[in-house]
């Protein structure tokens, strides 16, 4: 980590910061785009972190770091091999972090602060909270710069079936992924709230719009309200 605040830096009225965690395949994506049609501000670390691996100083670092061997031939980050060399190695995978999290970081701050600037200049709907959506974002720390995090939680069977038919992985890929992170006992036990996304679109919507009114109400209030996602 940097030592950089998730919240934009420029000065007003306070937003909140929610940090999106839970299984891989438990359906954080569908729940940050249920906030953002709720008015929220949302950052894709996962979308971030792919356009980081197109910018030429990262990808100089890379080559530094790594060598030819997790790049294609026309000179592209080829991301497969790379995870199949940060996934093997601790090591490794804490490297490209050093290299990619703050370049990552800049450009979510800057999607906070655009969308504030936009705001105050009446160009957009006011903010409900801004959103972090990252899958590491407990191990890299940013839990503890939100206002709250919501877990999401699926079960074990219904993951496997998702990445299997969305990214044509198996159990031993799941486990392998899962494996590297902080174990998802701990990510729940650490979150402030917990939404369960084992039925239809709807049920988590509401459980979305339930639980972004509590946020709301704690920041207008200053007091904490009741989890309708306990």
């Amino acid at each position: 980590m940097t030592g950089e605040t998730a919240e934009p830096a420029d000065h007003g009225p306070r937003i909140p910061v929610i940090g999106l965690v839970g299984g891989i395949g438990a359906g954080k994506s569908a729940v940050a785009r249920l906030l953002a049609d709720a008015g929220c501000v949302v950052s894709d670390a996962d979308a971030d972190a792919r356009a980081a691996l197109d910018d030429p100083e990262i990808r100089r670092r890379l080559r530094d770091r790594f060598g030819d061997a997790v790049f294609t031939d026309d000179g592209a980050v080829d991301r497969g091999r790379l995870a199949d060399v940060v996934f093997a190695d601790p090591a490794a995978r804490c490297a490209l972090e050093e290299i990619t999290h703050p370049w990552i970081h800049r450009r979510r701050r800057s999607v906070f602060d655009r969308a504030r600037s936009e705001a105050r200049a009446g160009a957009r709907p006011a903010i409900a909270a801004f959103v972090i959506d990252a899958p590491l974002l407990v191990e890299a720390g940013l839990d503890a710069e939100c206002d709250a995090v919501i877990f999401v939680d699926a079960p074990r069977d219904i993951r496997l079936d998702r990445v299997r038919r969305t990214r044509g992985w198996d159990e031993r890929e799941l486990a392998r992924r899962e494996g590297s992170q902080i174990p998802l006992d701990e990510k729940r036990r650490r979150a402030d709230h917990v939404l369960r996304n084992d039925g239809d679109l709807s049920t988590l919507n509401r459980q979305v719009l339930a639980v972004l009114a509590v946020l709301q109400g704690i920041q207008a209030t200053g007091t904490p309200g009741s989890d309708p996602g306990r």
